[in-house]
């Protein structure tokens, strides 16, 4: 087996007196689907976040590729190749395609102009590259697109800037059937391409048609880890809900 691209080795991150996350070990390799999977408060977003450079780790080591690392910023985290994709996608609804793909990385010419032929050509290439056919023009605005096509527009976005790892938080929420099918394959795709996939969902239906494997977090500890092929859904439920932790929160208090 290959080893991981990006390797959390007990990390953990408390804010103030609240535990968030409790010496989690956590790995994802090239090509390969990671599904992060936990009830509400299970430490899912902190984890992401402290990969992200938005929170930094209290304790615990980062390796990213086989080399320790230290993320104290997103700048950090772009320029090792992670890209994150969140819930709210960060899309400018007024723009178009292109400019949203380029926003705050936009090419520019001499006088100040922005280039907008290769903006434009780039743009197409990584949507064919991702075989997203959904968009029917890359200068249309955001705000006219489905929820299907926005989550195919974060995602390119993500993936044209050389990046090794992409993060996708609840990719298919509150898409529809068709929709969902479409964030699924470009999810299969990413991998097939050779990049490492983190997608965080709360749907075990979604999280079987498209992950390789699934860790599972129980507050703020990870209690399981699954290749899907050879688990099932009521398995992963059961370690949501009553994996077997390390540390109870107030344990020590009740010992001592």
């Amino acid at each position: 087996m290959s080893k991981p691209l990006l390797e959390l080795r007990e990390v953990s991150k408390n804010f103030g007196a609240v535990q968030a996350l409790y010496k989690v070990d956590f790995r994802v390799r090239a090509g390969e689907v990671m599904a992060l999977v936990g009830d509400n408060g299970a430490g899912k977003s902190t984890l992401i976040k402290g990969i992200a450079g938005i929170h930094q780790f209290n304790g615990g080591e980062v390796y990213f590729d086989g080399q320790k690392v230290t993320i104290t910023n997103p700048r950090d985290c772009a320029e090792l190749g992670i890209e994150v994709v969140y819930q709210d996608l960060a899309l400018a609804d007024n723009l178009d395609v292109v400019a949203n793909m380029f926003l705050g990385r936009e090419r520019m010419m001499s006088f100040g102009r922005l280039d907008e032929v290769s903006m434009e050509q780039a743009a197409l290439e990584t949507l064919d590259s991702l075989s997203v056919t959904t968009i029917r023009s890359v200068r249309q605005e955001v705000a006219g697109l489905s929820g299907g096509q926005r989550q195919a527009i974060a995602v390119a976005k993500a993936v044209m800037w050389n990046s090794k790892l992409v993060i996708l938080d609840e990719p298919t929420a509150a898409l529809g059937v068709a929709q969902t099918r479409q964030v699924l394959n470009l999810v299969r795709r990413l991998a097939d391409r050779g990049l490492a996939v983190v997608i965080i969902s709360h749907n075990l239906h979604d999280v079987f048609e498209a992950a390789d494997r699934v860790t599972v977090l129980r507050l703020g500890q990870n209690v399981a880890e699954y290749v899907v092929a050879k688990t099932n859904q009521q398995e992963i439920v059961e370690a949501i809900t009553a994996g077997e932790m390390q540390f109870v929160p107030g344990m020590e208090e009740v010992v001592a």
